[in-house]
């Protein structure tokens, strides 16, 4: 890797981070219809950016939201993808914000604004690392292409469909994606597997209607007690799932992976200050790392039902709804468990009440081979940008279309995340580290120039 490259991003860092916050300003929410227009808005933004530094760039419109497609030819054969997504997760709620989520500002050494982190300043620091192999050497060693969806955070199939209808086009060595996290503050990382996914809208009906505590109490079903002791019997005190068939598939660990965990030395007492756990919970016998990387979940995301506002209102609700959703690991099958849940929750729904279920999700979890030369490539990457030895982790979260990758293209898929786990993705306040911003810019510049 050449010098000047990282003298280049070093000295360009106060431009770089200025049109970051340019970046960070729309609010490209893909889940709420009223921002569509901010999320076109965006991508229209993102190709100028991207055709400014002398890439060929457009818009791929989708029956979702655009596919931002860029394309940089290099001085060899070899080709990337670079993936990220530039939508986000809504802001609710916004009043523990400190300052706007559409209004980046720095402090204490971070960017704060929604997106910061998840995904746009990491996918914004691979521009940045291009645009600077662009600016010392005139080119870039290997050709690049950039796919940025707008769907990500809305579970979006646009970028799937089109990855499918164009492998042909995208072969490529690998496909890079920046959606993880560092292993600590001080500690890059590969991320070599991801969970999976399926969620569920779960509703229960007692009744055509809410009706009186007084003049029905006692002769009638509660659909909110129903679907409270419904979930209640969904896991253990121990934390095990109870739903028959819902371990069926469950890859153990690998012994290297066992040992990997106990020299990561996990401190669980981190992770009670910085969530703000009282102790940490999950199934026996397993360790914190192990229960958030590699077990199955069930969780309940969200319930609602009857009357929870001002004052007091006594009925009978008659209709209550949960969102519910489950972290896989290989080698489940999340239809099969999608089946197994369905049928479970029948069976344990009384008489008095119906249940309906409609799946909203499904995406297979995926684990990589730390020994192919790419994620070797990638490591090499991160340890030359972040000057320090990385480390190899799992991460908890779904990416769904890292699966659709590898399934389509065949070719490996490089988790090198720049961002950290206290980022605050998804919740108020998030930010990104404008070091690691910096480090990943090179990262990606030292991992072109060496492919």
């Amino acid at each position: 890797m050449s010098q000047p490259c990282f003298d280049y991003i070093d000295q360009h860092q106060g431009r770089f981070l200025d049109e970051l916050r340019q970046f960070l300003t729309f609010p490209s929410i893909s889940a709420e219809s009223r921002h569509k227009e901010d999320v076109i808005g965006c991508a229209r933004w993102l190709v100028e950016h991207l055709k400014q530094l002398g890439l060929e760039a457009r818009l791929i419109p989708t029956q979702g939201h655009p596919i931002v497609w860029a394309r940089c030819k290099g001085q060899s054969d070899r080709k990337l993808i670079i993936y990220g997504h530039y939508d986000v997760q809504p802001v609710d709620p916004v009043d523990p914000w400190q300052t706007d989520p559409f209004m980046p500002s720095i402090r204490d050494g971070f960017m704060y604004a929604r997106g910061a982190s998840d995904d746009k300043g990491q996918l914004f620091a691979h521009i940045k690392g291009v645009e600077s192999l662009l600016k010392t050497r005139g080119g870039l060693p290997c050709e690049v292409v950039f796919l940025f969806e707008g769907e990500e955070e809305c579970g979006g199939k646009s970028l799937e469909y089109y990855i499918q209808q164009e492998k042909a086009n995208l072969a490529a060595d690998a496909v890079i994606v920046s959606d993880t996290s560092l292993y600590d503050e001080a500690t890059p990382a590969v991320t070599y597997g991801l969970r999976g996914m399926a969620a569920l809208d779960v509703t229960v009906t007692t009744a055509a209607h809410a009706l009186h505590s007084g003049s029905y109490g006692g002769a009638v079903g509660n659909a909110v007690k129903v679907l409270s002791t419904i979930i209640s019997r969904c896991t253990g005190p121990d934390g095990v799932v109870q739903i028959p068939g819902f371990y069926e598939g469950v890859r153990p660990l690998a012994d290297w992976e066992r040992d990997n965990i106990r020299r990561l030395n996990y401190d669980d007492d981190k992770l009670m200050a910085e969530v703000g756990l009282k102790i940490p919970f999950g199934e026996t016998g397993f360790s914190t790392l192990e229960r958030m990387w590699a077990r199955p979940t069930f969780e309940v995301n969200g319930i609602s039902g009857g009357y929870a506002g001002e004052g007091f209102k006594t009925i009978i609700p008659s209709c209550a709804a949960a969102k519910i959703s489950m972290r896989l690991v290989p080698d489940q099958k999340p239809l099969q468990v999608v089946e197994c849940v369905r049928n479970y929750l029948k069976s344990i729904c009384p008489p008095y009440a119906d249940i309906d279920m409609v799946q909203l999700s499904a995406s297979e979890p995926v684990l990589f081979d730390v020994e192919n030369p790419m994620i070797q490539a990638g490591r090499q990457a991160l340890h030359y940008g972040f000057n320090a030895e990385p480390v190899y982790i799992r991460c908890g979260g779904s990416i769904p279309v890292v699966n659709a990758f590898w399934k389509e293209l065949h070719k490996p898929v490089v988790l090198m995340g720049f961002g950290l786990d206290s980022d605050g993705a998804h919740s108020v306040n998030e930010r990104f580290k404008i070091d690691n911003f910096i480090r990943g810019a090179k990262s990606s510049a030292y991992l072109l120039s060496n492919l």
